[in-house]
């Protein structure tokens, strides 16, 4: 018998556990020719702002073992240009929309959220709080708990949609962060975003990323990125979508395993565009395999 793969993130019903994380699938429609998105439990769109940006000065990618360094600087079309261009393709495929977004400062978190929680096709919000090759003021909110509860706070009063917040590598204490994400009325967590680092050219003697510090990703961060979900997962009820360095179905499990009810497919998508089908089909295999009937007798089943 076919198990049972369906998860809940707050209101969202996803028919798999499986997302493609925000910044690694464009606005989803750009990979639309090379696998069928209606297989996907969710699409996250890379991350949006009231108005376009251009982002970081180039190079914005380098190549490092066993990942990439990026440094986009979240370049994007802007919330307008979004709706009017990118969802209505979207809105014709069966699967849940997470709309990333951030802003300059909490005004523009707030105001971007009421935007979006008005916005037919937009299904869930992924508030994000953790991009490490930004400088404005907003960075800081998901750093220092206070500051990264009065912008959940308010945020949540505009929105009605699923709220997610996407947690940084950085922070001090993984549980006391998302205790307070679950206080102030998120509906759940996504951690964790890419990992501060740099890359020097020898011979120029300087940073080989134009910004000149970049985020970390792929599988270099997945085994830092476990042990946060499994830190993250003891201290809240609220859902956890864990995210790092997933390239297969046995990455995936371990995630599941340590407490997150979802996992979201980033980097991997540059170099296997298959990558999140083939991880939702190595999911089924292993319940089979295992005799498990349904997905949730498997999240959170960690051994102490």
């Amino acid at each position: 018998m076919k198990p049972k793969c369906q998860v809940k993130i707050g209101q969202l019903i996803l028919k798999n556990p499986v997302l493609t994380a925000s910044g690694t699938f464009g606005y989803g429609v750009e990979y639309s020719s090379f696998l069928d998105l209606n297989l996907l439990g969710g699409i996250v769109t890379k991350g949006i702002s009231l108005n376009p940006k251009e982002g970081n000065p180039p190079p914005r990618i380098y190549e490092t073992p066993c990942g990439m360094i990026n440094s986009i600087g979240l370049q994007n079309i802007g919330f307008d240009v979004f709706v009017k261009e990118k969802l209505p393709i979207l809105k014709r495929f069966d699967t849940k929309i997470v709309v990333n977004f951030f802003g300059e400062n909490l005004d523009e978190y707030i105001e971007l959220a009421g935007k979006l929680d008005g916005t037919e096709g937009v299904h869930a919000i992924e508030m994000n709080v953790s991009c490490p090759n930004k400088k404005s003021e907003w960075r800081k909110m998901g750093l220092k708990p206070e500051l990264l509860r009065e912008a959940i706070k308010e945020v949540r009063k505009v929105t009605k949609k699923t709220l997610i917040i996407k947690l940084s590598p950085q922070i001090a204490d993984t549980e006391e962060m998302a205790k307070i994400c679950e206080e102030e009325g998120a509906d759940a967590i996504s951690l964790i975003n890419t990992i501060p680092a740099m890359v020097i050219d020898i011979k120029k003697r300087k940073s080989i990323i134009g910004n000149p510090i970049g985020g970390l990703s792929g599988p270099a961060i997945r085994a830092v990125a476990v042990r946060m979900v499994w830190e993250a997962a003891k201290a809240v009820k609220i859902p956890i979508i864990g995210v790092g360095g997933i390239t297969n179905a046995e990455d995936a499990l371990q995630f599941l395993i340590a407490g997150a009810t979802a996992v979201a497919i980033g980097t991997a998508n540059f170099i296997n565009p298959l990558c999140s089908i083939e991880v939702i089909n190595g999911i089924e295999r292993f319940l089979i395999e295992e005799g498990i009937e349904d997905i949730y007798d498997l999240i959170g089943t960690i051994k102490q």
